[in-house]
């Protein structure tokens, strides 16, 4: 278990180091910083040490070198500042740059991957990965190897400066430091299981609150609020016992590195006393002076930091690269394949012996045939789940069919590119959806180079002119999916986009669900316009409706039922039947 956990962090890492290279020459400039600054650092006690030996006993102070050496170590102090600042700036900037690369392959895998991957994961948790995750892989990964950098070098000097001093002092304070380092690694082995725990339900809860938040006027309605919270807590509860678990155990580490790094020091301040005493201990036979034991024991100080920083930054790096591999398995979702042919003004479709399901255990769809020639309005009616929906998203190639073939102009729809075959769709939903921008941007959507009288023209042919002229900046207001604009409205806008892009063929699902009757008799009169234009070229129009009333005029109606048409024709045709449509209708129109 701990090999696979391994490789799989070894894995991670080299992936995101590929993110990093692009960026290299940042980072090398910082480890540069970073050198420079630790040699200035190093030097520091030297000077402060030369400057100790400088007062040898009362009234016999050599001011002249000590003034020297005090601009010496200013100078010093400032290359430390200076370098440091540098450091931190292109290690941040390296940072920032690899999260932003790891983010944007996120989140076009999320654009680009089958709807089938995207529905199997929740929004919340898909949202977290992009935004949350992604940041944390800035504090800890890419910014903690400048610091570990660092403080390698500072341990690697502080051990030769201390050599030149007294060897013996180097060889205990060099035996000392294995139980620090044994102590950070055994600890932060224990805690990457918990930050990665920590990760994943900081997911759920992300997901949790943007599902409350969003339907929060149903969780209103039915009451729910306290059943909301009562779920939010558990999972609340779970994050904070597994982070309190995680920052339990990771903050082990510094208190026990802290009390060896103690111990160094009582040891440096013990041997460098006793070493000046007797004279003996010193480089080369030399006496440690007393400059020379406070070169010591501010060597020793400065071996401690950067131990204590490195077990700070193993800490971050757990969470990190926790993080990391969440972003990164998003990445990996397969784009949804968008070869082949181009399809152009299609107008015709047939499907021939079609089988689907979305889980192989449970069939949905059996052998269904259907033909629907050049200027055909089909209009899909059941109950709910019985598969409208499923085979709008079969047609649009949002799925593909398990067995069975749909022609589009007699060709199988495999044989072209995803995108060319919705381009030849016009697509309506029943969810109504407007992006933060301008209204005439929202109903340009599909077509950007729209000029402003054809934006002008899709609005009024949708009836929503007026009320957009009435909004504070008219075509020029700026609109958000949750600023106060009714579900009618943006139903209107979404409408409105269908009208501007003008293509071959339609598909309306519940596309007048969310507007009243007398601005829907309007809309059914537009895109009758639209399915049956003054030139004779009519298009091919699907739509899903509950509605019985809106699709009367259908030239053919398939009734579906557990994912087969089991009643097909024109409304007069299906009433004289008298069978499952009859009674739809029959329902509906006693309900009214």
């Amino acid at each position: 278990m701990a090999k696979t956990k391994n490789k799989k962090n070894a894995a991670t890492l080299g992936r995101l180091m590929k993110y990093l290279k692009p960026h290299a020459g940042l980072l090398a400039f910082a480890f540069l910083c970073a050198v420079i600054s630790s040699a200035a650092m190093l030097f520091t006690p030297v000077v402060i040490g030369n400057a100790v030996d400088c007062i040898v006993e009362i009234n016999n102070v050599d001011f002249g070198k000590l003034a020297v050496y005090l601009c010496v170590l200013a100078g010093l102090i400032a290359a430390v500042m200076l370098f440091q600042w540098l450091m931190n700036l292109c290690a941040q900037r390296a940072a920032h740059l690899t999260v932003r690369d790891a983010r944007r392959d996120g989140f076009a895998a999320i654009v680009d991957a089958p709807l089938k991957d995207i529905d199997a994961r929740s929004q919340g948790d898909l949202a977290a990965r992009i935004s949350v995750d992604a940041d944390q892989i800035a504090d800890g990964i890419v910014q903690g190897s400048t610091q570990i950098f660092t403080g390698v070098v500072t341990i690697i000097g502080t051990l030769v400066f201390m050599i030149l001093i007294s060897p013996w002092i180097a060889l205990a304070v060099a035996a000392l430091t294995p139980l620090s380092l044994l102590v950070s690694y055994f600890v932060a082995r224990g805690t990457h299981k918990y930050f990665t725990e920590q990760t994943r339900v900081r997911g759920e809860l992300y997901a949790k609150t943007d599902e409350t938040v969003r339907n929060r006027a149903v969780i209103a309605a039915y009451g729910y609020s306290p059943c909301a919270e009562r779920d939010f807590g558990v999972i609340n509860d779970e994050l904070k016992t597994c982070g309190f678990k995680a920052t339990f155990y990771s903050s082990l580490v510094n208190p026990s590195t802290r009390l060896i790094n103690s111990l160094v020091y009582a040891v440096v301040a013990v041997m460098g006393t006793v070493f000046a005493i007797t004279g003996a201990g010193g480089f080369m036979g030399k006496v440690v002076s007393i400059g020379g034991i406070t070169q010591l024991l501010l060597y020793a100080n400065q071996f401690a930091r950067p131990l204590n920083e490195i077990t700070g930054v193993i800490t971050e790096f757990q969470t990190s690269l926790a993080a990391a591999h969440r972003i990164l398995d998003l990445a990996d979702m397969p784009p949804q394949d968008d070869t082949g042919e181009q399809l152009t003004n299609c107008n015709s479709i047939e499907i021939k012996d079609l089988d689907f399901s979305y889980d192989p255990e449970r069939p949905l769809i059996r052998d269904m045939n259907v033909k629907v020639p050049n200027g055909t309005l089909v209009a899909i009616v059941g109950r709910t789940g019985c598969g409208k929906t499923t085979l709008i998203n079969l047609l649009m190639r949002f799925y593909d069919p398990d067995d069975g073939q749909i022609l589009l102009g007699g060709d199988d729809a495999a044989r072209f590119s995803r995108s060319s075959v919705r381009k030849n769709f016009g697509m309506v939903l029943q969810d109504s959806w407007v992006f933060k921008g301008t209204v005439r941007d929202n109903i340009a959507y599909g077509k950007p180079d729209a000029t402003d009288e054809q934006v002008t023209a899709a609005a009024k042919a949708a009836h929503i002119d007026g009320f957009i002229r009435r909004l504070p900046n008219g075509y020029d207001t700026v609109i958000d999916d949750g600023d106060g604009i009714s579900q009618g409205q943006k139903q209107l806008i979404n409408i409105a986009r269908i009208m501007l892009v003008d293509p071959p063929m339609l598909i309306l699902d519940e596309a007048t669900s969310n507007i009243d009757t007398r601005t829907e008799r309007k809309v059914q009169d537009a895109f009758d316009k639209l399915l049956r234009p003054a030139n004779g070229k009519k298009k091919t129009g699907f739509v899903v409706a509950h509605r019985l009333s809106t699709i009367v005029n259908a030239d053919m109606i398939l009734v579906m039922d557990a994912g087969k048409i089991i009643e097909r024709g024109t409304h007069k045709e299906l009433l004289a039947k008298n069978g499952a449509y009859a009674e739809l209708y029959k329902a509906q129109f006693a309900k009214s």
